[in-house]
């Protein structure tokens, strides 16, 4: 959530224990290097399909070709680690809002190995587009902190004014800094950060987003209004403004099925999550999950999209196939999921517990809670480092 109210570790003192914030917070930034991928071709090295030509043809210039047309998260299937990033160690990289530091965690032995000092309430840590950095968002700080994922050693620490969230355009052109305070949706140089524009948008709490599977536009939560914006990629201008269809929404997470025909954004205060068609920018219909509906996770198979229900401590199972839930994990002893990711072979999903001063893993097989990990105070948006994938997107691990 994109807050500003303090004593983050501490439960808020309401029945649902909500955080209504009055102020909005932003922000967000490039890589380091904006040179492309590699594996443009197949994700196994072969050559595309007619289908995926098809669909290269019509995407964002510059943009990688979609591997499978059908299955927008090809590229991520279990541990298929791109060069870059092979030789990486697996670590979980938790923000603490309220310590000013980063956690850095062994995912083997559930230990913190390192704390890292960064700046002024640091929000998310981000994969950059060629893989090659970590981004600390510190979002009072404003500032962006570089973590290098060979050596987990602090790098450059860049000024950047309110940085929240962070995410990059598909062909790797721009970084996109959602600036929420400011009420701006930020394009600057992945190489220098220099502004290349300044979004004004008519909406409060800009902060997630997804893409569409051709790059062209993305979809983008205002939580502290209510509202989604439609943004068209290459002209930087939004095309589409909607509120949702319920009094007092606070939409959060934004993320498209693997066929690219559905969205889903989470609502922590209508307890679930909205579907809609985002080509055609409908108005969504609101699918109850649990209390606090807040991230959403693509298993590595693309089945089963994991949506944790911050303020429930469970973890709801949507089946992208029927469009339907089919479970529900409820953490051991309870807790305040929040943000987090997939480990690189699918099997342990990892999640902040923002209320609650640590961090979760989570058996994918059953729902397990494998352990719970005392961090710094009010953890947010982790990033499990690497994944799969050819490219990320930004936020905690978007990756294609």
């Amino acid at each position: 959530m994109n807050t500003r109210m303090p004593s983050f570790s501490q439960r808020p003192p309401t029945g649902r224990r909500r955080v209504v914030a009055a102020a909005a917070l932003a922000g967000v930034l490039p890589a380091a290097g904006c040179g492309g991928p590699a594996g443009h071709e197949g994700h196994d090295g072969h050559s595309a399909s007619p289908q995926a030509r098809t669909a290269a043809a019509r995407a964002l210039p510059g943009m990688p070709p979609v591997l499978n047309p059908r299955d927008l998260y090809a590229a991520d299937r279990p541990n298929k680690l791109s060069p870059v990033v092979r030789d990486f160690p697996s670590r979980v990289y938790v923000p603490n809002t309220e310590s000013d530091t980063v956690s850095v965690i062994d995912p083997r032995t559930y230990k913190v190995t390192r704390t890292i000092r960064v700046g002024r309430q640091p929000q998310h840590v981000v994969p950059s587009w060629d893989l090659k950095t970590l981004w600390v968002n510190n979002d009072l700080g404003n500032s962006l902190t570089a973590l290098d994922p060979a050596t987990g050693k602090k790098g450059r620490t860049v000024d950047t004014h309110d940085p929240y969230n962070l995410y990059f355009t598909p062909n790797g052109r721009y970084a996109v800094v959602m600036a929420s305070k400011d009420r701006q949706v930020v394009f600057r140089d992945p190489r220098t950060l220099k502004v290349r524009k300044a979004l004004s948008v008519d909406c409060a709490g800009v902060n997630h987003a997804d893409f569409s599977p051709d790059g062209r536009y993305f979809i983008v939560s205002c939580e502290f209004s209510g509202e989604l914006l439609k943004v068209d990629t290459a002209r930087m201008a939004v095309i589409g403004k909607q509120r949702l269809p319920r009094k007092g929404a606070m939409p959060q997470d934004v993320k498209i099925s693997p066929d690219g025909r559905t969205w889903y954004v989470a609502d922590m205060m209508s307890d679930g999550v909205w579907v809609l068609n985002g080509d055609r920018f409908t108005e969504p219909r609101l699918l109850h999950t649990g209390e606090g509906t807040h991230g959403l996770y693509v298993s590595r198979d693309s089945r089963t999209m994991y949506i944790s229900n911050r303020e429930e401590g469970s973890i709801s199972l949507l089946d992208f196939d029927s469009g339907r839930l089919v479970g529900k994990w409820h953490l051991r002893g309870g807790g305040s999921p929040d943000m987090g990711g997939l480990s690189a072979d699918g099997k342990v999903l990892w999640l902040s517990g923002r209320y609650d001063s640590e961090v979760y893993a989570i058996d994918t097989r059953n729902g397990r809670t494998l352990a719970k990990i005392p961090v710094g105070r009010g953890p947010h948006g982790l990033a499990v480092y690497p994944q799969p994938g050819r490219y990320s997107l930004g936020h905690t691990g978007i990756f294609r």
